[in-house]
């Protein structure tokens, strides 16, 4: 079977758990083709990411002139399918309260998208995240393209949910992924209980043999990586280590990442006096983010607003614990077993852990960090999750790539 990737913009330094999850299903032997709407405008810092976006195939990057008259020749030479599509990009329209233009962009990359698949023999395509990539691929399919899934992660997908017509894209699709069961639950949410059947629970999962599990050493540092962002929650960092720093004067916080908050976090920092304690380190290469997070003592992600977040996942599979909220699906991987877990937006309880965390001896700290790898072991082996999603693939098209759907 000939099975694509289909997202928005890729690679992006935050989609490495895309790309492993690529690479594990070729490991198996499933040739994967990517596509994606656009390339990222920012730097990649990767060398694996830079390799990946030369094997990816772009439709709308350099290309606005030819989409556009593909989208008009199609118009003419097959009317009956650019008119199949027309009833649900209505409703996509309608669902999102408007965006005529940017729908009408989605339309004709559909039209670009259904074919390429067809040129290059594609029988399904995945899509990761319940926004544009996905109404893409809804409408190639409606078109006559391949059939589709797609993952759902969050945050921000089921913040928007309502705007992005879960039904009709839930419908269209052989079968719908969720990343934990929440995420589930949510999908349930948006859609109906009719969906449940559809929705499929596959972990992002990590290339375990780049993580080497390790006592934490003495270090006092707090590593916290992500995209410097309100979701995140590191503008309340500084407010916690100038309250900690008491006590401790040697704690530290290395922020990697960075983001729309960055300037908010360094007035933060600077307000709270604790220049000297916290430091923002900027985007690096994911080898060296294992090497900084496994110097540390406890990986710290005060979060707002998550999915799961992989970086939890890569803290605990080099066995250092971690610190996070009660957000979304984070308290089915994270408990007092191999870290800690707060209310988030809770200062007072953020220092309290911390303060607990800069305690804890090594024996204590190791048995956490030694449960937390046995978790991811157990539960986001790339290797295994990519078996699963081959396994949805294979019912959906059979090894011989006939489509074996209700929507066929």
């Amino acid at each position: 079977m000939n099975i694509a990737y289909l997202m928005n913009t890729y690679p992006l330094i935050s989609t490495t758990f895309i790309r492993r999850e690529i690479e594990a299903l070729e490991r198996q032997g499933q040739p994967i083709k990517r596509y994606a709407m656009r390339r990222w405008d920012g730097e990649l810092v990767d060398p694996l990411d830079k390799a990946e976006a030369e094997r990816t195939d772009y439709i709308l990057s350099g290309n606005t002139g030819a989409l556009v008259g593909g989208f008009l020749k199609e118009l003419v030479t097959n009317p009956g399918k650019i008119a199949k599509a027309f009833g649900p990009w209505l409703s996509l329209i309608k669902r999102a309260r408007g965006g005529v233009v940017r729908h009408a962009a989605y339309y004709m990359e559909a039209v670009e998208f259904r074919r390429r698949s067809a040129r290059d023999g594609i029988d399904h395509v995945h899509v990761h995240f319940a926004t544009n990539a996905a109404a893409v691929a809804m409408l190639s399919r409606i078109m006559g393209g391949p059939s589709y899934s797609f993952t759902v992660h969050g945050p921000d997908e089921l913040t928007d949910a309502p705007l992005l017509d879960f039904p009709a894209k839930i419908d269209h699709a052989a079968f719908v992924v969720a990343i934990s069961n929440f995420c589930k639950s949510q999908i349930v949410r948006f859609s109906s209980i009719r969906a449940t059947k559809k929705i499929k629970i596959v972990h992002c999962g990590l290339d375990l043999k780049d993580f080497t599990a390790a006592p934490p050493p003495g270090d006092k540092t707090f590593v916290c990586v992500g995209r410097l962002c309100p979701q995140k929650g590191q503008a309340m960092i500084p407010e916690a280590v100038a309250a900690v720093k008491k006590n401790h004067p040697d704690v530290k916080v290395m922020l990697i990442g960075d983001g729309e908050s960055r300037a908010e976090v360094e007035a933060e920092i600077s307000r709270c006096g604790v220049s000297d304690n916290v430091s923002i380190a900027g985007w690096m290469e994911n080898k060296k983010v294992r090497e900084r997070v496994a110097a540390g003592r406890v990986m710290l992600l005060p979060t707002f607003a998550e999915g799961l977040p992989v970086v939890i996942m890569e803290a605990l599979a080099l066995s250092r614990p971690v610190i996070s909220t009660y957000i979304a699906g984070i308290p089915e991987l994270v408990d007092e077993g191999c870290g800690w877990i707060i209310p988030a937006g809770d200062v007072d309880a953020l220092v309290r852990v911390m303060v607990e965390a800069l305690q804890a001896d090594q024996a204590s700290l190791a048995a956490q960090g030694a449960e937390g790898r046995r978790r991811v072991e157990a539960r986001h082996d790339v290797d295994k999750e990519a078996a699963k999603l081959k396994t949805l693939f294979t019912s959906v098209c059979g090894a011989d790539g006939r489509v074996h759907s209700a929507h066929a």
